[in-house]
């Protein structure tokens, strides 16, 4: 850990317990590859890509110099009634990888920002149809949109919604897709599919007239990596087909490859009407997220006199230019490295290694799909959390970071992991698990 006396009063950190951090700073000031590195030259094995982010790994030089050339040549423009090239370009390189049939894609700053955005399109796609009476939301437990008003308002995650109510109103909410007879599984269940009769009834109940749209993460990320049941997202898919309501995936954190494709709704093969992206958009080195959405709902908003803004609806920074040519630079390099092709010839050592967790002292339950993982543990009586933080500190003090969240450790490594970088995470991990303590 960092010398206290070297952090700043002044900084005040998310997701952080202050005086914690203070009294046990966790500094880095370098980073390259897969590994970090602290002020005292220790080198730190990555396991959370940064966070869920940084999926081509650390420093790519292409990116870095992709980032210095815009900042020379075009440092900003506003994206309000004018634009800029690398926007255009960026546009073009997004959606030749998406979906077939999303075809535009609205840029934000954040995963946040893109939940909210797409919250924000779903309701004045209905009311540009003459359906004003669709405003409703739902969404899913354990699900997790970002911090806006909102994403929170739809996520399932109660610490996170509890101090900053009240929400949206009018959300409802799905079970998790996940039970006892699936725990240490990898990849998707094959039982469970039934789970999406519930938005069945639960637009019984909403009448579905008035539901603007259904919005899940393909796989839960956050909430403790659950993937989807086989056929669950197709039945979502139906129903919502059904009775007119739009169905958002959320793909901040599983876009970009972290599941096998560009996009988990391509590995799962079930197309939303939205889809909000950020993280891996640039590999975390510029701040950017977007909505990709299909024609149909693009074309809903295109009736009016073309003199007249479409969306009432904009951030200053969209389409940033440092941004957009770190995208595009992200999207070559993932190409140039096979990004994709990595993850699926990686992904099968990954999880038998992640399995190899079960039967180890406070293991309840782990699950992964693609490159991702959750460890449960037992948490201790009377004292929630502190073993999940206990092992997450082990881990670093061995040279590996890894994300404790409350009593579980979430693991999402840079996609150009080594076999033998997996691993040294995982053995670290059961190092930390047979801690006298712990």
């Amino acid at each position: 850990m960092t010398d206290a006396s070297s952090v700043s009063n002044a900084f005040w950190a998310p997701f952080t317990p202050m005086r914690q951090f203070h009294q046990q700073p966790m500094m880095f000031d370098s980073a390259e590859g897969m590994y970090y590195r602290t002020p005292d030259g220790r080198q730190i094995l990555d396991a959370m890509a940064g966070l869920w982010c940084v999926n081509a790994g650390h420093g790519q030089a292409s990116i870095v110099q992709a980032i210095q050339e815009a900042a020379a040549r075009l440092d900003f423009v506003s994206s309000f009634k004018m634009s800029h090239p690398g926007a255009q370009a960026m546009s073009d390189a997004l959606i030749a990888r998406a979906p077939e049939g999303m075809t535009r894609v609205f840029f934000t700053n954040s995963g946040s920002e893109a939940v909210d955005t797409a919250l924000k399109i779903a309701r004045a796609y209905h009311q540009a149809r003459g359906d004003s009476r669709r405003t409703k939301f739902i969404g899913r437990a354990k699900g997790y949109h970002g911090m806006g008003f909102g994403g929170l308002s739809v996520s399932g995650i109660g610490r996170q919604k509890r101090d900053f109510g009240p929400l949206l109103g009018e959300v409802s909410h799905l079970p998790l897709p996940y039970d006892a007879s699936m725990r240490f599984s990898a990849g998707q269940p094959d039982h469970g599919a039934s789970y999406a009769e519930a938005l069945a009834q639960l637009l019984d109940i909403q009448d579905p007239g008035t539901v603007a749209a259904v919005i899940v993460e393909p796989v839960t990320g956050s909430g403790g990596v659950y993937p989807p049941p086989v056929g669950y997202l197709q039945r979502l898919r139906e129903l919502c087909t059904q009775h007119g309501v739009l169905l958002i995936f959320d793909e901040v954190i599983t876009g970009f490859g972290r599941v096998g494709d560009n996009f988990a709704s391509q590995v799962f093969g079930v197309t939303p009407d939205l889809m909000t992206v950020a993280k891996g958009l640039t590999n975390g080195a510029v701040p950017m997220g977007g909505v990709i959405v299909g024609g149909a709902v693009y074309e809903a908003f295109m009736a009016g006199p073309p003199q007249v803004v479409e969306l009432m609806h904009g951030y200053t920074y969209s389409a940033h230019p440092l941004a957009c040519a770190a995208g595009l630079a992200t999207l070559r390099l993932h190409q140039d490295l096979e990004i994709n092709a990595r993850v699926r010839e990686i992904s099968s050592h990954w999880q038998s290694q992640a399995l190899a967790l079960e039967g180890l002292p406070h293991v309840n339950d782990v699950r992964s799909i693609g490159l991702l993982c959750a460890v449960d543990l037992a948490p201790r009586a009377g004292a929630a959390g502190m073993r999940g933080a206990d092992v997450a500190r082990h881990c670093f003090e061995q040279g590996v970071l890894v994300r404790a969240s409350g009593d579980m450790i979430v693991i999402s490594p840079p996609l150009i992991i080594s076999p033998a970088q997996v691993e040294q995470i995982f053995e670290c991990l059961r190092r930390a698990l047979l801690v006298d303590g712990i």
